[in-house]
């Protein structure tokens, strides 16, 4: 099996060269899906697998804008569709330097099958720009998105793919771009989610992510017997997702002791767990400097420059910043000082070495599956637009929950082997095969 494995994707990288975090992506899936596409002649015939590692549309566009000195730059923007077979594209839109067609291929590949995990009938897409919101002034970034959206509007529809923000696109870039598309389309549709709730966005969108791997992850300890209540853990990140991931955490009862950014990591021995603490996190992504060591100078705590909290002693971790963020080395350390839990909240958190070592070591929660809350208030923000209604935050907040518990019961169906469950391959299998049975039924297409 190893050797058609390796054959399946030495065929991939032949075809998409230097696509290192796109070819991860994939493995990680295949690995684990391998036994049931085999035992399923219908797939093999139909070759659905090697559909589905093809995106069915590549945009690829140049993006000029003029800075507040009237100099021109030019930035590159990117819209993958990866998969429709269960519904209209959807997925963030992510403005950072480190944005390459690889990247999104990698991320709008692992959100088909997060969007089908969550129930919800929501294709996979991704898109972005190489563009960097930070030291811009609104003007900029206004003129920027304007012309982003620009293009980007012949490729988009409410009924065909529904992009959101992601790191680098909060509430005001998403603004700035849904003006700018109802501007040219002159229309008013759900085309965006993660919208001001003046003009039809849903409550609880930004914490969603968050709240919703700590749903996952209280799910996931009740199956052992345990709760998060009086837990210690280490939270990466300060934006919007390790923000709603502290804020639940802390009312759920547990200690987070650990935020860290760019610029290394806070250590606060008292907790992350004070109104004025959490709501702090909020003024230090809004100031666009990439930095932590200002909560740790307000607040008394530990700082320490460029290191990754993983070193700390944690009963749960939660990596809540960017891919491949926490490495073999940081999961050895984790495991090693107690860590029980790693719950990946940032998409592709870890690298593959570091979850295979923590699938056998720990029990560890794959970001398809933990970090679905964002997307699924998406397609509840879609579901809303749609009916021009809106829900309150104890409905979105009941919905998000059960939609949480569906995963979780849908990783243990598929990935329980005796006591124990392997969430990467419950989470694969699961959404493997409600996309591959989508795809099945509508030929080949």
């Amino acid at each position: 099996m190893s050797k058609q494995i390796d054959q399946f994707m030495e065929s991939l990288k032949s075809r998409t060269p230097g696509e290192s975090e796109f070819h991860q992506a994939v493995e990680e899936v295949v690995e684990t899906i391998w036994d049931v596409y085999q035992a399923n002649p219908k797939y093999k015939e139909a070759k659905i697998l090697e559909k589905m590692v093809e995106p069915e549309r590549v945009f690829m566009f140049r993006v000029p804008w003029t800075d507040d000195n009237g100099e021109v730059h030019i930035n590159r923007g990117y819209r993958v569709q990866f998969n429709s077979a269960i519904g209209p594209y959807k997925g963030g839109l992510r403005f950072h330097p480190t944005v390459s067609l690889s990247a999104l291929k990698f991320l709008g590949f692992e959100q088909t099958f997060k969007n089908a995990l969550t129930t919800l009938p929501m294709g996979g897409g991704k898109g972005g720009s190489d563009f960097n919101t930070k030291g811009r002034s609104d003007n900029e970034i206004m003129r920027f998105c304007q012309s982003f959206m620009t293009e980007l509007s012949k490729y988009i529809g409410p009924n065909t793919d529904v992009p959101a923000g992601d790191i680098g696109v909060g509430g005001r870039e998403i603004g700035y771009l849904f003006g700018q598309y109802k501007r040219i389309r002159d229309e008013f549709t759900g085309v965006l989610t993660g919208k001001g709730r003046e003009f039809g966005g849903s409550i609880l969108r930004p914490e969603a992510t968050g709240y919703g791997a700590v749903y996952f992850a209280q799910h996931m300890l009740h199956e052992q017997g345990d709760s998060i209540k009086d837990k210690k853990v280490a939270v990466s990140g300060f934006g919007n997702v390790s923000w709603g991931a502290v804020s639940k955490l802390t009312e759920l009862g547990a200690k987070v002791v650990t935020i860290s950014g760019p610029d290394g990591y806070v250590y606060d021995e008292n907790g992350i767990n004070t109104p004025e603490k959490i709501e702090y996190m909020l003024e230090l992504r809004a100031s666009n400097n990439d930095v932590v060591e200002p909560y740790a100078e307000k607040f008394g705590a530990k700082f320490f420059a460029g290191k990754k909290p993983w070193e700390c002693k944690v009963d749960m971790a939660f990596p809540c910043a960017i891919q491949n963020e926490l490495n073999i080395d940081d999961a050895k350390q984790l495991v090693e000082n107690g860590c029980k839990f790693v719950v990946e909240t940032s998409n592709m958190g870890c690298t593959a070495d570091a979850v295979n070592y923590l699938v056998e070591n720990c029990t560890f929660a794959p970001g398809k599956a933990a970090n679905a809350g964002g997307v699924a208030v998406s397609g509840l923000e879609m579901a809303q637009n749609s009916m021009r209604y809106g829900w309150t935050a104890e409905e979105v907040d009941e919905k998000l929950h059960r939609i949480m518990k569906d995963i979780h019961d849908t990783c243990v169906e598929y990935g329980k082997d005796g006591n124990k469950v392997n969430y990467v391959k419950g989470a694969n299998v699961g959404g493997f095969i409600k996309v591959a049975e989508a795809m099945l039924a509508q030929g080949h297409v």
